[in-house]
């Protein structure tokens, strides 16, 4: 990076610091914008958010040297030389800048096992937030005067919200006027458990109410409950056909009980009337908050504020579109954590924009699931253990 830059960022201060590229990149309307003056842009806020990192986090500018990364010479515009950090690093130590002292901390896991603590400092969590307000506008899923019953296949709050999941089901609640709300995973008083019956009754409710149903949350818990009202005999429910079933996490430690997503979305038209279209799944992680939202053909396609990129198990070569490896993905979002240049523990392939067929002509990548055996857990194992 540039002398000057480093310099005119530390003389400003950690808490005063201006990072126009990387706020005009986070505020771009269009979420899958692909011409020129985006990816300089792009390129542009990469570079300033390094060069922030560099200054205001602790042993960042070390780290990029012993991994030879010359910031004097480099410019570039492929940011998969950018050396990255494992997810599950952040299971293990609090990585962050002069920004995420006093910000707020947010975790991966639901109940116990190893968690990432990561710190979001409020222009971090806006630009995080602007990111799926842009998406979910572009799918026309922003309808200010509808009013919505939800169910939140996810933590019912008791207290202050901590966990990355429920903190991001709270915030999609945003996006239509809140009716009513319930939980899956209701509270106890001690922990959280799985509400089948509560679920179910909340479904048959919101059928009869006939307004819009937002659904969001775990896959497995939506699954469960589906099964559970075919074992009871109850009659196929007929949703409102403006309701939106939006999901994230996978099935963890019921991946014996994992069904595809094509049946999945077989049994939400069966038996909530819900079509495919309107049955969509987000990736994202507590770590790594930028969202991928599927499109029309199920497909996660890179918003113009990222760069994904794929990684050999072994060797950590970046790989050719087609390739398996782990998914490796870049954002200049953050500036309370050097989370900018993270390799998940996912396991994907990366494809054109031009194979999929709906328009949008950013690359999008095909998830192959989670590798390794390893004690990490996600916010959807710790919550798949909550199903009996």
């Amino acid at each position: 990076m540039h002398d000057d830059v480093c310099l005119f960022l530390s003389a400003i201060g950690a808490n005063m610091v201006l990072l126009p590229n990387v706020e005009a990149l986070c505020a771009l309307e269009d979420p899958y914008r692909a011409d020129e003056e985006s990816v300089h842009l792009f390129d542009a806020a990469m570079r300033e958010l390094t060069a922030y990192h560099c200054v205001h986090t602790p042993g960042y500018s070390q780290w990029l040297d012993a991994n030879d990364f010359d910031r004097e010479a480099a410019l570039p515009s492929d940011w998969s030389f950018l050396p990255p950090i494992f997810t599950n690093y952040f299971k293990r130590h609090l990585l962050i800048s002069a920004t995420g002292k006093d910000a707020l901390e947010l975790t991966s896991s639901g109940t116990t096992g190893q968690k990432s603590r990561m710190r979001y400092d409020g222009p971090s969590m806006l630009r995080a937030q602007s990111m799926v307000g842009s998406i979910f506008s572009r799918y026309g899923w922003v309808t200010d005067n509808e009013p919505c019953n939800y169910l939140l296949l996810s933590y019912e709050p008791a207290g202050a919200i901590t966990v990355g999941t429920a903190y991001t089901d709270q915030f999609l609640c945003k996006f239509a006027p809140v009716n009513r709300v319930a939980y899956a995973l209701r509270h106890n008083g001690v922990g959280n458990e799985f509400d089948p019956f509560g679920t179910i009754k909340a479904l048959i409710d919101y059928a009869a109410e006939g307004l819009p149903v937002r659904i969001f949350g775990f896959p497995a818990f939506l699954w469960f409950t589906l099964e559970r009202m075919r074992d009871m005999g109850l009659p196929a429910l007929k949703l409102h056909p403006g309701s939106l079933v939006f999901l994230g996490g996978g099935w963890k430690t019921h991946a014996d009980k994992a069904i595809s997503k094509a049946l999945l979305h077989q049994r939400l038209y069966e038996q909530l009337g819900l079509p495919s279209q309107r049955c969509r799944d987000g990736y994202g992680a507590v770590e790594h908050p930028v969202p991928y939202v599927e499109c029309q053909y199920h497909h996660f396609h890179v918003p113009v504020y990222s760069r994904a990129f794929i990684r050999h198990t072994a060797t950590m070569m970046r790989q050719p579109y087609g390739e398996a490896g782990f998914l490796h993905l870049v954002s200049p979002y953050i500036t309370s954590s050097p989370a900018h240049s993270v390799v998940m523990s996912d396991l994907a392939k990366l494809r054109p924009g031009a194979t999929c067929g709906c328009g949008i002509q950013t690359d999008w990548f095909e998830l192959l699931g989670r590798a390794g055996t390893s004690k990490s857990r996600s916010c959807a194992l710790a919550a798949s253990e909550l199903i009996q």
